[in-house]
């Protein structure tokens, strides 16, 4: 069988079996397509460990990033494992294949008053009772406030959100499910645009819908229009010259660790499968603190 009729059994697999995101199937599909372009699509039986080392000098020849790369190199190694398993080959070289070690690199994270002052003009905004001003000031809010991935926010429903207790119920990595808390700003502005905002828009394609945040025509909101709303109106005012929604995310973390919270709870905050995920946040905050002692200490 030619590897790019056994990748579709295998992206089959990733997402009826494991039941990987959507996403993720397709960050897999990406990286095994380009191997077998890469190759020629040969036989899955053909492909040796020289190919395999070939093909990962030709990502970083173009200058891919070490992250970049071991992702490509997990992506091969997970796909030619089912492929023996499912006896469409009888050797494994993946097994031979080396990942390049990832460089650690501490996430962009933004000060707590720079996002004060980001979220406070958001309010303001929101007080013309423009929808999509009230829009835009909930999404901040609770993008900051939970510490969500801006995929968990995109897919929330109206029924996800718990008003009396203050928490929604968060689809994560997996479909795992989680209910996190958010306080009462992002209380305060998220009850304004679904009493205010989002009927408005919700009407501009015949009230249908039971999504959470819209677009201007009344379509769930995506996840390239949430990194276009956050760079506009956040990474300036922060000074950087691009920011995602996912530094909206660093930042929490961060934001509570230095407010005294335990890695545990932000663990389960954010969904982390893994403590060591977690604790990347506790170098970023460590570093900091370093970079404080210098500036202001006279025997730094």
């Amino acid at each position: 069988m030619r590897i790019s009729e056994a990748i579709e059994g295998y992206l089959g697999h990733l997402g009826s079996v494991r039941r990987l995101s959507p996403a993720t199937v397709r960050a897999y599909r990406s990286d095994l397509a380009d191997l077998a372009r890469a190759s020629g699509d040969p036989d899955v039986r053909a492909l040796d460990v020289e190919t395999l080392r070939e093909w990962q000098w030709e990502a970083t020849n173009a200058g891919l990033s070490k992250a970049t790369t071991a992702r490509r190199t997990s992506s091969v190694k997970g796909f030619l494992a089912w492929a023996r398993e499912e006896g469409l080959t009888e050797a494994d070289p993946g097994q031979r294949l080396v990942a390049p070690k990832r460089g650690r690199t501490l996430p962009t994270v933004a000060t707590a008053p720079a996002l004060d002052g980001v979220l406070t003009q958001a309010g303001n905004a929101a007080m013309t009772g423009d929808p999509l001003a009230l829009r835009d000031h909930a999404l901040l809010e609770v993008l900051y406030g939970t510490g969500a991935r801006v995929s968990e926010v995109c897919g929330l429903d109206v029924d996800d959100v718990d008003h009396e207790r203050r928490t929604l119920r968060l689809r994560g990595k997996g479909d795992k499910e989680r209910v996190v808390p958010y306080g009462a700003p992002a209380a305060g502005a998220l009850d304004a645009y679904l009493v205010r905002g989002r009927p408005v828009l919700l009407a501009r394609r015949d009230g249908e819908g039971t999504a959470v945040f819209l677009g201007a025509r009344g379509s769930r909101l995506g996840p390239r229009a949430v990194h276009a709303l956050v760079s506009r109106l956040v990474a300036p005012a922060v000074g950087a010259e691009s920011l995602g929604p996912h530094a909206l995310r660093h930042s929490a973390a961060t934001h509570l660790l230095d407010g005294g919270a335990d890695l545990r709870s932000v663990q389960e905050i954010l969904g982390h499968a893994s403590l060591g995920t977690t604790q990347i946040y506790t170098h970023v905050s460590a570093e900091r603190l370093r970079e404080a002692y210098r500036l202001a200490h006279p025997r730094a």
